[in-house]
């Protein structure tokens, strides 16, 4: 690890980052962060980023040029809930020592990951404010759904990525001045960073982009106590659909090697699937601008697909109860219903019907909005939260 204690004037801002999709939903934030001057920022970097195995994407980081305050190894070379718990409490430790080292006046945090419980719970103890993007949303086939509610209970400033999760997060007892919309960040990238034309996307994947081109994203349902339990379905629907497919590699969560074994497995005996370990956000975001489809069960395919009106079959019960546009088709994991859904998403007429959607995650303004309040909100008012009002009706007849 590698630490810097000595005192700043200036508001200290840490950022916490453990896998590469939440990077690419950071990046924009952090670039507007780290073009402030009365801001000192400093990245936290642990689990899959450190990792050989998920493409060692501290890099990344390195070359964009963003301070790395630490380098926290925690994510243990498991496939088993058991790791993912045990990665939890090596995390806690190392952050225990990197946040009392470079102790933030802030420490932002995203999404729903697992991880994501060890630096809320090291800054809880150590008193460190926590601003939390992304709480407020859904998804019920996933332990995040109860880590992303734990991330805002804990959390003192909120970012919420649509007005519906956004009085959600008042609903959970937050008081309204400090839930803020502001859109997903990830869709900054689409506003903000040059993407690649078809050209130049195929020179970068090493790939022809023959029709129909099938981006696929199937991720362990950490809910279930089998979580590739709905992969037979899945696999079994997608050796069947025509054209060519690229995976992207699953999250590190239980049962994600034994994806990467049948997804390699599966590309070894039908043609034209092409597996892809890491994408950097702008090859993603362009692949998702030339692709027909997008199959599975990544939230990427209802947060980021919207915004290129591209079709997309969301499989099982993953991204159960999040919101959705029109371009997501949802279906059981049933090989039936996926090859019928297949069928109509690559339709088009189907495609056509999406002409002039919106995107109910935003536009792509959400960093300036993220910074500005990182850097104005009042650091003396944001760690006693004001409790929530009981209803009469809510109360023992002897209370009242």
């Amino acid at each position: 690890m590698s630490f810097d204690s000595a005192p700043s004037a200036r508001r200290r801002i840490g950022v916490v980052t453990t896998s590469r999709a939440d990077y690419s939903h950071l990046y924009w934030p952090l670039r507007e962060l780290a073009s402030r001057p009365e801001v000192e920022l400093g990245v936290f970097v642990l689990g899959s980023h450190l990792s050989p195995h998920f493409g060692s994407t501290v890099t990344a980081i390195e070359h964009d040029g963003f301070p790395i305050q630490a380098r926290i190894e925690c994510l243990l070379n498991s496939d088993t809930d058991t790791g993912m718990a045990k990665t939890i409490g090596i995390a806690i430790l190392g952050l225990a020592d990197a946040l009392t080292h470079w102790r933030p006046d802030i420490l932002l945090l995203i999404a729903d990951r697992y991880e994501m419980l060890a630096p809320a719970a090291t800054a809880l103890a150590l008193r460190i404010p926590i601003a939390h993007i992304e709480g407020g949303e859904v998804s019920q086939g996933a332990i995040d759904d109860q880590v992303r509610n734990a991330l805002t209970k804990l959390a003192h400033v909120h970012f919420t990525s649509t007005p519906t999760a956004r009085q959600r997060v008042i609903a959970m007892g937050e008081e309204p001045w400090r839930v803020h919309h502001a859109g997903a960040p990830s869709l900054d990238h689409l506003r903000r960073s040059p993407l690649l034309n078809r050209a130049q996307l195929e020179a970068r994947l090493g790939i022809s982009l023959a029709h129909p081109t099938i981006v696929a994203a199937w991720h362990p349902v950490t809910i279930l106590r089998d979580t590739n339990a709905e992969a037979d379905a899945f696999f079994a629907a997608i050796e069947q659909a025509p054209g060519q497919l690229l995976f992207v590699y699953p999250n590190a969560d239980a049962g994600g090697l034994a994806l990467v074994e049948r997804t390699r497995a599966l590309a070894s005996r039908r043609v034209q699937t092409h597996v892809f370990v890491n994408l950097d956000p702008v090859t993603y975001w362009s692949l998702l601008a030339q692709a027909d489809l997008l199959i599975g069960n990544s939230s990427s395919g209802i947060m980021e697909a919207a915004s290129f009106a591209l079709p997309v079959v969301n499989v099982g019960m993953r991204q159960q109860g999040r919101e959705r546009a029109q371009n997501t088709l949802s279906v059981p994991a049933e090989p039936a219903a996926i090859c019928t859904a297949l069928a109509r998403a690559l339709d088009p007429a189907f495609r056509r019907s999406l002409a002039g959607m919106q995107n109910p995650y935003g536009n792509g303004t959400a960093a300036c909005t993220i910074a500005d309040v990182l850097q104005s909100v009042p650091l003396s008012e944001l760690l006693i939260k004001q409790p929530v009002p009981v209803p009469a009706a809510a109360l023992p007849s002897e209370c009242i």
